[in-house]
């Protein structure tokens, strides 16, 4: 069974040897030319360079396939919109564009360690204490919406079969609305746990 996005898959393909910092810079590079780059045979190019850095990585589609899965809908709604909007050349860049991003941040997760991950953002980032940056504390954002994406996309499927089983799978509100509550929920409550414990006072 494929892991879900967020969740390392140990290996020892090339991009696993690497250390995360090259691979967290190439992250932040790649999306500077997505916001850089027009049109939507840019945004195609840029889907192509994720999956060819999936392959590098050794994910298979199926991995690939869980990971967009709860940006399909999404996706859809985004298409359709901007097609109505600015017409589908816009459209299709910016569906591409999400996409290649997402697939590439799910290379990273997939070959980086997140407590590795994790230790080069703090490190990178203690230059910029003098800036009033804290490092600790947002290596700690990271840390909780990393480890928060496996138990969103866990949330989306037990949505979708519920929903299922009442008849409605092809109601958009019957699986999007008690999704974002539930999301929210859990949010709240990962909030008041960090309070009680002074972590964000």
């Amino acid at each position: 069974m494929s892991s879900p996005l967020g969740v390392y898959q140990p290996g020892t393909s090339p991009l696993h040897r690497l250390t995360p910092g090259p691979k967290l810079a190439g992250l932040f590079l790649l999306a500077v030319a997505v916001l850089v780059a027009k049109g939507p045979w840019t945004g195609v190019a840029f889907v192509a360079l994720a999956l060819v850095l999936a392959a590098l990585g050794s994910l298979s589609p199926r991995s690939l396939l869980r990971a967009l899965r709860p940006f399909l809908i999404v996706a859809v709604l985004l298409l359709a919109f901007n097609a109505w909007q600015n017409g589908w050349p816009r459209a299709v860049e910016v569906v591409a564009d999400l996409t290649a991003l997402i697939l590439a941040a799910t290379v990273l997760t997939a070959t980086t360690a997140v407590n590795d991950l994790l230790d080069t953002i703090v490190r990178s980032l203690r230059p910029f204490r003098r800036l009033g940056v804290d490092p600790d504390r947002v290596g700690l954002t990271f840390s909780l919406m990393l480890r928060a994406l496996p138990g969103t996309i866990e949330l989306a499927a037990e949505t979708r079969d519920a929903a299922r089983a009442r008849g409605l799978e092809r109601s958009i509100r019957a699986r999007t609305i008690p999704l974002v509550l539930r999301v929210v929920a859990r949010a709240r409550d990962t909030g008041d746990a960090l309070h009680a414990r002074g972590v964000l006072d």
